[in-house]
C-alpha cells in the first residue's frame, strides 16, 4: 500500500498531538496531586541553554497546523509570538491546533504534494518541495519539540512511559 502525503501529514500530525494533549492531561493531573504549580512548567528547561516548555507546544502546533498553512502559502517562518503563558493556554493551543489539523481534507492535502515552497528565516531562504520540507524539516522539528515537552513533564516526574508518546498505532486489525 502507497503511503500518501496526507497520511504522511495530518495522520502523522494527528497522531501525536492526541498523545500531546494526553501527557498534558497526565501532567496536569500529577502536578495538582503532588502541590507542583502548573505554572511554574510553562517555563521549565531540560538544560539552560534550551527554551522552555511553553516553546516546546508552540512549535508542536507551529510545525503541524502551522506548517500545512506555509505549504499552502508556499512559505513557512518562525511562529509568531504567541500570547499563551498559562498550562491552560497551552492545552488549548494544542487541542486547537488539533483541530485545525484535522478540519485540513484529504483532497486539500495531497493538492499540496510536490509544490515548491521556502523557509524563510530573516533574509536566508531555504527551498524545499513540500515532500521535502515534511519529511527532512517539518517532522523532525514537531518530533523534536513534542518529545522534549514530553520530557519535562517526564522531567516534574509525570507517570508517563513511551506509550503515552507514541499514540495510537496503525494497527492492521
Amino acid at each position: 500500500m502507497a503511503i500518501s502525503f496526507y497520511d504522511l501529514s495530518v495522520g502523522t500530525y494527528l497522531r501525536i498531538l492526541d498523545a500531546v494533549d494526553g501527557v498534558l492531561d497526565k501532567g496536569r493531573a500529577h502536578c495538582q496531586e503532588n502541590g507542583i504549580d502548573l505554572e511554574s512548567v510553562v517555563q521549565t528547561r531540560l538544560i539552560d541553554d534550551m527554551l522552555p516548555f511553553k516553546f516546546q507546544l508552540v512549535s508542536v502546533t507551529h510545525h503541524s497546523l502551522g506548517a500545512l498553512k506555509g505549504m499552502e502559502a508556499g512559505l513557512f517562518q518562525p511562529p509568531p509570538q504567541v500570547e499563551a503563558e498559562t498550562y491552560d493556554e497551552l492545552q488549548a493551543m494544542v487541542a486547537d491546533a488539533r483541530k485545525g489539523v484535522a478540519a485540513y481534507s484529504e483532497e486539500a492535502v495531497q493538492a499540496l504534494a510536490d509544490k515548491e515552497m521556502v523557509f524563510q528565516i530573516g533574509s536566508a531562504r531555504m527551498p524545499f518541495t513540500t515532500e521535502g520540507f515534511l519529511l527532512s524539516f517539518s517532522l523532525p522539528n514537531f518530533y523534536f519539540h513534542a518529545t522534549t515537552a514530553y520530557d519535562i513533564l517526564r522531567m516534574k516526574g509525570t507517570p508517563i512511559g513511551k506509550r503515552d508518546f507514541m499514540g495510537r498505532m496503525l494497527l492492521n486489525t
